[in-house]
């Protein structure tokens, strides 16, 4: 005769299934909700108190959405948006930047350009300058750390546009201590169309937290200069 099942086997044998189950769901939903953590962006909550308008987190998929598309920062002062690989990607408006003479009409003046379908910012359009300084700054904690980062302004040459006979100053400063400085002729660059002027780049590391200082200028030429907008300054992954 076989033996019969125990009570306390037949309880445990019923039990099992039933555990399984839980533990399993339990365990798929952790590992879900840790893909979707590694989905975010690097610092993202510290980034999106800053946001000008709600974000929607229904879904990490309608996340991703508004992140890829951009959002906009601190008034339309800044943009964020994160790039295919999760990195971060922000653009610093020039309302946000520091510009000589920037609020007396007789040298520049604020023109409102649409950024998306429902949102415009301000530009700074050259009238005549002969004393050119642009100058930013940018807290590289809210970059995606180990990735090689490219500064660049980006700006309008108009047509016609006079006094870019001398080359412009770029200069990048890092909390490392360490800057770089070129060159470039505006006066060969494209008219009529949005360009990146190359500042130069850095790697984000524990040795490179802090802030960057970015500059365009020209002074020493004596030239008096128009026919320059401004757009911001776009800091976004070298590749």
């Amino acid at each position: 005769m076989g033996s019969s099942w125990s009570q306390d086997e037949s309880s445990q044998l019923s039990e099992k299934p039933g555990e399984t189950l839980s533990q399993t769901l339990d365990i798929n939903t952790k590992a879900k909700e840790t893909i979707q953590a590694k989905q975010l962006p690097y610092n993202y909550a510290a980034i999106m108190k800053d946001a000008d308008s709600p974000i929607n987190e229904s879904s990490i998929e309608k996340l991703n959405d508004q992140l890829y598309a951009g959002v906009l920062l601190n008034g339309n002062r800044k943009k964020f948006w994160m790039e295919k690989k999760f990195n971060n990607c922000f653009m610093i408006f020039a309302r946000n930047l520091s510009i000589t003479w920037a609020e007396d009409s007789r040298y520049w003046h604020w023109l409102k350009i649409k950024e998306t379908s429902d949102v415009f910012v301000d530009v700074a359009e050259l009238i005549n300058v002969c004393w050119l300084e642009v100058h930013g700054k940018f807290e590289t904690a809210k970059l995606s750390p180990g990735i090689m980062y490219k500064v660049a302004f980006v700006v309008m040459m108009k047509d016609p546009a006079y006094g870019w006979g001398v080359p412009v100053n770029l200069k990048l400063a890092l909390p490392d201590g360490n800057t770089q400085e070129h060159k470039e002729n505006l006066r060969e660059k494209p008219k009529g169309q949005w360009i990146e002027i190359p500042v130069g780049q850095f790697q984000t590391s524990a040795e490179n937290i802090g802030e960057i200082e970015f500059s365009l200028f020209e002074y020493e030429g004596g030239d008096w200069k128009s026919g320059l907008v401004v757009k911001g300054v776009i800091i976004q992954p070298k590749n």
